[in-house]
């Protein structure tokens, strides 16, 4: 077994090494700008490291692992795209460095390239990776029209979000994973384990972020804190706090999700007292912990050694705590 800080150094290497910039250099400069935007890279080192855990030369999941980065990568883009963004970590977004029309044909080939890169694999295991791409793939794409259509919907449920943030993010992840066990050669119940392992895991994941946007410490967070707050997105802690709430609670909250204030200090500072007032807040943190808990559930079922068990149980915990 590796470290994390093992497995990231080794991805990155593999990436330097695949991703160049030619001809023509508008298409494939600006898939070098964002692929080295930087990132934890959560996602390929999910791939290396649950290869490694199920005895597979994780070196081997090299490619698999860039394809995930670069189809979540291609997924940004877009997102950017369709959400006028003008900063990504911090950094001029790819449409607005360059323009919308490369940001699109870029993004495409980001997408084509994500594909061509499970090739490597001897024909059974890319024809596996294949299924469980495209189908993630798909599901991605479902959960950025739900995040869509979510902005004109004062509808919203929680069960609506929460299927939403599972396909948007969560299958990714778990994805990510699959493909590892897939990659090892692991019979088919172990690798539905370890992808329900990964999606529990990305739901707390995406929960925690929710929190985080409006709670974290910006400098360890690396986001601008209240920036959901700012876009009136529908997050867990509105819909829970619209739930939970009085009417006249609920009343301020909807009115405060229908305006975007020059400066928006008084109405994120405003709609974080009223989360914690409704009791969102602390419902939150239980809901992450709650799905933390099915993962490691799930994990329990997993027929490994204590210790590459531990190892898991470790990264999930971590990530939580945003240490990984």
């Amino acid at each position: 077994m590796h470290s994390i800080e093992q497995y990231r150094s080794e991805f990155l290497a593999h990436m330097e090494k695949k991703v160049k910039i030619k001809e023509p250099v508008n298409l494939y400069e600006p898939i070098s700008y964002i692929l080295n935007l930087g990132g934890k890279r959560l996602r390929p080192v999910l791939t290396l490291m649950t290869t490694d855990i199920f005895g597979g030369d994780y070196k081997k999941a090299l490619d698999a692992a860039l394809a995930i980065e670069v189809f979540h990568n291609f997924s940004l883009v877009h997102d950017d795209i369709m959400d006028e963004a003008p900063l990504r970590r911090g950094k001029q977004t790819l449409h607005k460095k360059w323009d919308l029309n490369t940001g699109i044909l870029s993004g495409d080939a980001m997408l084509i390239y994500s594909y061509q890169l499970l090739e490597s694999y001897p024909a059974m295991t890319f024809k596996k990776l294949l299924q469980v791409f495209s189908q993630t793939a798909l599901e991605v794409c479902e959960g950025q029209q739900y995040d869509v259509d979510f902005e004109s919907r004062e509808d919203v449920t929680i069960p609506e979000y929460l299927i939403m943030i599972q396909n948007k993010t969560a299958v990714l992840v778990a994805a990510a994973m699959k493909m590892g066990a897939i990659i090892a050669d692991k019979p088919n119940d172990v690798q539905d384990l370890i992808y329900d392992f990964g999606k529990n895991l990305g739901i707390a994941f995406q929960l925690q972020d929710d929190y985080l946007d409006a709670f974290g410490d910006p400098k360890s967070f690396g986001k601008q804190v209240g920036g959901d707050i700012i876009e009136n997105k529908k997050t867990y802690l509105y819909l829970k706090a619209l739930e939970m709430g009085n009417s006249t609670q609920a009343q301020e909250l909807e009115h405060l999700f229908s305006i975007k204030p020059k400066d928006p200090t008084d109405k994120i500072s405003t709609v974080k007292q009223l989360f914690e007032e409704a009791g969102a807040v602390s419902r939150t943190i239980e809901e992450i912990k709650s799905y933390t808990d099915r993962a490691f559930t799930t994990l329990e079922m997993l027929n490994l050694e204590p210790g590459k068990k531990e190892r898991l149980r470790q990264f999930g915990t971590a990530l939580m705590n945003r240490e990984v």
